[in-house]
């Protein structure tokens, strides 16, 4: 699968219901050997900015999850290892953050004062997209993490 057409999933998998780190992590899993439906599982807590808890944007989340199955290392002593991958979600949310401003959910919604927090998800219906920035937050997050491997193919 071309990466363009990973990050048109991205959208769909949004569309068809998934949290923003669901859709961006499951476009790309199977890279790294991971199933649709682990991936999908691995991000489902961080829908709504972690627990809908409106706090770092699933989308931004889902590239740290993705960074982290790319560059991540697998030993605990593997200092070098952690400083690449660290480097690489710096660079991964240094884009995001020159393209959104910020990486936190409440403020990407344009939620002022105190955000209520419950558990209880959206409706997701024609009102919900049409209002919500999320799916442009989604397909931007997966064409950074695209742009990113299409860099590295470069070398």
């Amino acid at each position: 699968m071309k990466y363009e057409e990973r990050v048109q999933r991205a959208v769909e998998n949004f569309k068809e219901g998934y949290g923003c780190c669901q859709s961006v992590v499951a476009a790309f899993a199977d890279l790294y050997g991971f199933s649709d439906i682990q991936a999908k599982l691995v991000g489902a807590g961080f829908g709504g900015g972690v627990g809908r808890m409106r706090m770092m944007c699933g989308a931004v989340s889902g590239l740290v999850v993705l960074a982290g199955m790319k560059e991540g290392q697998t030993r605990g002593e593997d200092r070098d290892g952690k400083a690449h991958c660290y480097q690489v979600v710096q660079q991964l949310l240094a884009r995001w953050k020159e393209q959104n401003g910020t990486f936190i959910c409440a403020e990407l919604l344009g939620l002022k004062g105190k955000v209520e927090i419950t558990y209880v998800p959206d409706e997701r219906n024609a009102e919900y997209y049409k209002k919500r920035p999320c799916g442009a937050k989604v397909e931007n997050a997966a064409r950074i993490f695209a742009e990113y491997l299409e860099e590295e193919q470069k070398g």
